[in-house]
């Protein structure tokens, strides 16, 4: 493979990332997820609850529909890594998750304001969301093969932060032109165009489509530049074979001190950051009682914050690898749900506030920039770590048993959330228990090598 084709499917792999991203940014975190918050939250106040109780219920139900989508995932991905392995064929299964992608995101679009639709739309997300997470899935198994283990960690952090960039330029064209507030106009202060009725909340439930068009448009750089080598299949292709791969793979674990504390920590870690990002926007909205608008702008500064984190902590990760790297910023990840789990209308870090005070919201801008900086770099070095400890010749199937752990309890954290909310009854409090994951996520690190295994796989043959 000669450096120019070779630089250009690293190109074409990071323009996944920024395909993809909006689905993050707008669908799950700080436009679809806060309004659909928000319509749950008013059908159950109409049908006699009070604003609290109403508002837990939205969250319950939100973080439920997720906490199933993700054992499903659990479930499949690591036998879907192990044969696309087997097959040494990663691209079929990258087409076909794309096109789930597309429709359950375009689907969104149905779920209008009086919530008759909640139903299906649940469905919508759930394809939109397994297609996400198995794309990734194959997608990121690909990055071993892009560069010598001392480079991974910069080329994760530049698709990270490029991935973010797109999540900023889409957020962007949302607010602007589409995400209709109270008064029936864009942050430009125009109805949405297209002849969107403001009414039927149309520009903000454009989301959907807008992200499917997003990614069949951005793709198409990778689905051009990205090329897999021929090789022969490592085995028959069933279900019985690559489950036997799997558990292999698991029998060894015992044997890898430093894999298996790295996948139980990060399984940790990732569960609570994913509940830092789905649930920010629905915080926002449902304890400072935001718009639309407001939570855009929320997400702008902790998108733009992730994206020029990641590309510096890329460069931090080539220099002193990326154990340091995801300690230091677990460690800000804590602190931030710390402060603002003690941050309402009357209190900001549990200090008393007056009425109609600017605090609390510039805390919770503050805040999201932590997170969002700090979150994408923890994504980006996760992913180099794990790249470090997989076999070249089967990075799927490691990477399906990374994809497992982070959503073997990717139950967890909503429901922790969920139990949390029911007990005190606040949405706010609620948040409180994820700060545990983070904890034992950072006590896991300790047993992590600081390069992983990939001298072990030194001599491997690489796939690509």
């Amino acid at each position: 493979m000669t450096d120019t084709t070779l630089r250009r499917r690293v190109r074409g792999w990071m323009m996944f990332d920024f395909a993809t991203q909006p689905f993050y940014t707008l669908c799950l975190t700080f436009v679809f997820g806060p309004y659909l918050a928000g319509v749950l939250a008013d059908a159950y106040a109409a049908e006699g609850m009070g604003t609290e109780a109403a508002n837990a219920a939205a969250q319950s139900l939100w973080s439920g529909t997720q906490t199933w989508i993700g054992v499903g995932i659990a479930i499949c991905a690591p036998v879907m890594g192990a044969l696309a392995d087997r097959a040494q064929r990663r691209m079929p299964w990258i087409w076909a998750f794309s096109v789930l992608y597309v429709l359950g995101t375009a689907g969104l679009w149905l779920m209008v304001p009086d919530a008759s639709q909640t139903g299906v739309v649940l469905v919508a997300f759930a394809l939109a969301m397994v297609g996400a997470e198995m794309t990734t899935l194959y997608t990121n198994a690909l990055l071993p093969s892009l560069g010598p283990p001392g480079e991974v960690g910069r080329i994760s952090g530049s698709g990270y932060a490029l991935g973010y960039a797109g999540g900023v330029v889409a957020l962007f064209v949302m607010l602007l032109l589409f995400a209709e507030n109270e008064a029936g106009v864009t942050l430009l202060g125009n109805p949405p165009p297209f002849g969107l009725d403001p009414e039927a909340r149309e520009g903000t439930r454009f989301v959907g489509p807008f992200t499917a068009l997003w990614f069949v448009v951005f793709m198409v750089p990778f689905f051009l530049w990205v090329r897999e080598p021929r090789a022969p299949a490592l085995g028959r292709l069933t279900l019985g074979g690559a489950f036997g791969d799997v558990m292999a793979l698991v029998r060894q674990l015992p044997g890898r001190q430093s894999l298996t504390a790295f996948l139980l920590g990060s399984m940790l870690y990732r569960d609570a950051l994913v509940a830092l990002y789905a649930f920010g926007g629905v915080y926002a909205r449902l304890v400072l009682d935001w718009s639309t608008v407001q939570i855009g702008v929320f997400g702008i500064v902790a998108a733009i914050t992730a994206g020029v984190a990641s590309w510096v902590g890329g460069r931090l990760d080539r220099r002193h690898g990326p154990k340091p790297v995801i300690f230091g910023s677990v460690l800000l990840l804590t602190g931030a749900l710390l402060a603002i789990c003690f941050t309402d209308r009357t209190m900001v870090l549990g200090v008393p506030v007056g009425p109609g005070s600017g605090a609390p919201d510039l805390l919770l801008y503050v805040m999201g920039a932590v997170i969002g900086g700090a979150g994408g770099v923890v994504q980006a070095a996760s992913r180099t770590m794990m790249a470090l400890h997989a076999n070249p010749a089967r990075p799927t199937e490691a990477f399906g048993l990374y994809a497992l752990s982070g959503k073997a309890t990717a139950f967890l954290a909503p429901a922790l959330i969920w139990i949390g909310t029911t007990a005190t009854g606040s949405a706010r409090l609620g948040y409180l228990p994820v700060a545990g994951l983070f904890i034992a996520g950072l006590i896991l690190l300790a047993w992590v090598k600081p390069r992983g295994e990939s001298e072990t796989w030194s001599a491997s043959p690489s796939p690509a």
